[in-house]
Order: C-alpha cells, then structure tokens, then sequence
C-alpha cells in the first residue's frame, strides 16, 4: 500500500493551521535541503512543448529518496474553466524502488514556490522592505501575497494585471488580512514606483517585457517568477545587466529563465551558495537584486518530504498501487487472480438489480 494525498486531503490539512505556517515549514524543508545540495543528483527538468503549452517531468534524488513532478503549463487553459498549471507527485525509496508517497502538487506547487521566494528574499530583499509590487495576479498571486506579508513584514501591495478580473479576485481573497494595504495600480509602472519588492508571476508564454530597466530604482529587489520556459521571460535583459541575479540550478536557468536572454558568459550565483553563506545575496542598499525563479524539482522533492511527514493518517489515504504477491516472483498469478468473493459477489447482484 502506498500513501497518498489529493486535492482534499491536503485541503483538511491547510484547514487546520494558518497558510503562512504551512510556506514557513515548507521553507525549512527547501532550505535544509539546499543546504546539502552536493548530495544530489540533479538534472534539468525534461520539457515537451507544444504550441498551447508545455508538459514537464522534474526529476530528483539525495541517493536515499528519489521524487518527481508531472506539472504542466497552459496559459489559455482558462478560458475554458481548466487551470492554467496542474501538478502530481511521487516520493519514492531509492533501496527498493518502491513509491511510498504519491500527492497532488498543483496546491503544494503554489505554496512551495512562495516559500521559496520568501527564502531566496530574506538573503536577497533589504531587511526594511515594506513595499511589493505583486504584477500579475493570477493563481499564485494571493500565495506570494501572504508569504512576504506574514513572513517577511510587507504591508503595502500595489497589485496590477492586465485582466482586472484576476486583481478583483485577488483583492477580495486578501480581504483576511487587514493589516496589509492592498493598493490598486493602473499600469506597471505605477505599481513599481516606490516599491523595495517587485515580484512578477505573469501567466503569458511569451517574451514579455513586463518590468523595464527604466522603473528599477536603486536598492529594490526583483522576485521574477513567470518566466519558466524557453521563450517566456518578463525582464528587460537591461534589468539583468545591472543587478546582482541569484538562479536556483544554472544549467536549468540558463534554458528557460530570464536567464535566456543573457550570454553565456553572464555570471550568476546559485541559491545554495547565498543559504550557506558562500556568496552573498546583497551586498549594499543601493544593489538591484534579481532572483531568477523558475522552479526547480529539490523545492518540490522538499515538499513531498513535509507532505510525508507532517501529514498524519488523518489526512492520507492508503492506495493499493504496487501488487502485494505472496511470490514476488509471480506476476502472472496477480494478473489472472479472481476478484475477492465479496467484490465479486457485490458485482454480481449489481448485476442482477
């Protein structure tokens, strides 16, 4: 039997604490497992494209454990009631091969990559920030939201998306938190101006130019999450140029982030150098800092462990999705094994109703 958690089981789970202590926890987790990043094998994620959208696979493993993540990417998927990014996961025991966990990760992929932000922000954003831009605000907008307000003491948002729809939903979820000034903006430009903090998370597969090196002002610190495929970026390459930019894994970044638009010999500094204290993510107050986000797959294997340990049995269920032999050796048996009396007497008098 194989532990699993869907969409509802981790719903009764969030239902039990605050979100911003479920992102904190994540955050440790990613943390902790960046700190021991030479112990894993680590590849970029597979990608297969497709005009509408992209389907990827995200591969990990320390030697012990081993996950992956099925996510995929399809902007226009709203327009037809479906989400833009859904998500599945697998946690597996490197020794045996055996899965032990399988979860949903379209939930947990929001929260985990808004504990990543705040992590790469608390090394990256200076200590007085007080002031986001939150451009784009879509599905993982109300996340990001929450995490640098509750944990990183944002308390003035200026929120702007070209589909006013998103910002007025945005704006009624944010409503359960008071504290946080919620700031409409009626362009980019407006809602930058000011802001120590700009975080992007636009949905749009294509090379944007979202924020312009013209609206950067000094000391600000840019969370450039949206650009995360060949193709999609959301910073003028100029943005680039002029800032200290953090990336997650260089080899993936380079394909796939804004990282893309820059040669190859631009330098860059990898997350798990500033969390061990191997580079710095600032400098001075006056540094522009970019952190480079496009996910990648040890944020998710950290979040299928938090899943793994911190969701009791309360909140799983067990699935029956490797054969239990008696003789390992013999699958045909497994194969053409009768049904239990009961299922099969059950199936019967449905049948005969």
């Amino acid at each position: 039997m194989v532990k699993y958690i869907g969409t509802r089981e981790l719903q009764s789970f969030l239902a039990t604490r605050p979100l911003e202590q479920v992102i904190e926890g994540l955050a440790a987790y990613i943390k902790a497992d960046y700190l021991r990043w030479q112990q894993f094998d680590k590849t970029a994620r597979l990608a297969s494209h497709s005009a509408v959208g992209v389907i990827e696979l995200m591969p990990i493993s320390d030697g012990r454990l081993y996950s992956f993540k099925y996510v995929n990417g399809h902007p226009r998927n709203t327009s037809h009631g479906l989400l833009t990014v859904t998500a599945f996961g697998v946690l597996a025991d490197v020794g045996s091969g055996y899965p032990r966990l399988l979860s949903e990760l379209t939930l947990t992929t929001a929260l985990r990559t808004a504990a990543t932000s705040v992590l790469a922000a608390r090394h990256m954003a200076r200590p007085d920030s007080r002031v986001m831009a939150l451009i784009g605000n879509g599905a993982q907008s109300e996340f990001q939201a929450i995490a640098f307000h509750r944990l990183l003491g944002i308390d003035e948002l200026r929120v702007y998306d070209v589909d006013v729809g998103a910002t007025d939903k945005l704006c009624r979820n944010l409503r359960a938190y008071p504290d946080l000034r919620v700031v409409r903006a009626g362009s980019v430009a407006e809602a930058v101006r000011g802001a120590d903090i700009v975080t992007t998370v636009t949905a749009d597969k294509r090379r944007a130019v979202i924020v312009t090196a013209d609206m950067v002002e000094a000391g600000m610190h840019l969370n450039a999450v949206g650009g995360d495929c060949p193709g999609k970026t959301e910073l003028q390459c100029e943005v680039l140029s002029r800032s200290r930019v953090v990336v997650e894994f260089e080899p993936q970044s380079r394909i796939e982030g804004e990282l893309q638009q820059m040669p190859a010999d631009f330098a860059v500094t990898e997350l798990w150098q500033v969390l061990a204290g191997e580079a710095c993510g600032r400098v001075g107050n006056e540094d522009v800092t970019v952190f480079d986000s496009v996910g990648f797959a040890l944020e998710d294997f950290s979040a299928l462990r938090y899943l793994d340990e911190q969701l009791d049995a309360r909140f799983t269920q067990q699935i029956d999705l490797v054969p239990d032999l008696a003789d390992p050796k013999d699958l045909y048996g497994a194969a053409v094994e009768r049904a239990p009396t009961d299922t099969l007497t059950a199936a019967l008098n449905l049948l005969h109703a």
